[in-house]
């Protein structure tokens, strides 16, 4: 699955309407469809605005809808979801329950891979980083590794930076 850095979510279709094109184009079709809606309807707590038009959505609710929607290419879910930039654009409290939604997708055994220059927020949710500057390799590990590496602090955090 893949979530882009801009928003993507059909703006003139509703987010029921948005999952059910998704699952339409894997053949992910009746009662295996309901279950599946009925499921990432919950999981991603969208049924306060689950028949809105997505140009009528907040950013966060956008991004929720949007990792549900990745999410609807099969009924186990993909095998791995990489999210280009998810904290962009979102408030503080909708970036906590994104994260939040993130962590609650290991169990499902789904790799994730998260691109983004937002440190703080996801540092606090991967269980290994890597620290890319210029294209260059400059630190990988845990967070705490990470962010108690020199150099990271010296080029990229800062070294007043904390989590």
């Amino acid at each position: 699955g893949y979530l882009p850095q801009e928003a993507s979510i059909f703006r003139n279709l509703t987010v029921r309407q948005n999952l059910l094109l998704v699952m339409n184009y894997h053949r992910i079709l009746g009662e295996r469809q309901k279950k599946l809606l009925s499921s990432l309807i919950k999981e991603f707590n969208l049924e306060s605005f689950i028949d809105r038009r997505g140009a009528q959505l907040s950013g966060g609710e956008r991004r929720r809808a949007e990792v549900a929607r990745a999410l609807a290419t099969s009924v186990k879910g993909p095998d791995y979801l990489l999210l280009d930039e998810p904290f962009a654009g979102v408030d503080p409290l909708s970036v906590h329950d994104l994260q939040q939604l993130i962590l609650a997708l290991k169990p499902r055994n789904i790799g994730i891979l998260i691109t983004d220059h937002n440190v703080r927020e996801t540092l606090t949710i991967t269980d290994h980083a890597y620290i890319l500057t210029d294209g260059t390799l400059l630190a990988t590990g845990t967070s705490d590794r990470i962010t108690a590496d020199p150099l990271v602090r010296q080029y990229y955090l800062g070294e007043k930076f904390s989590f």
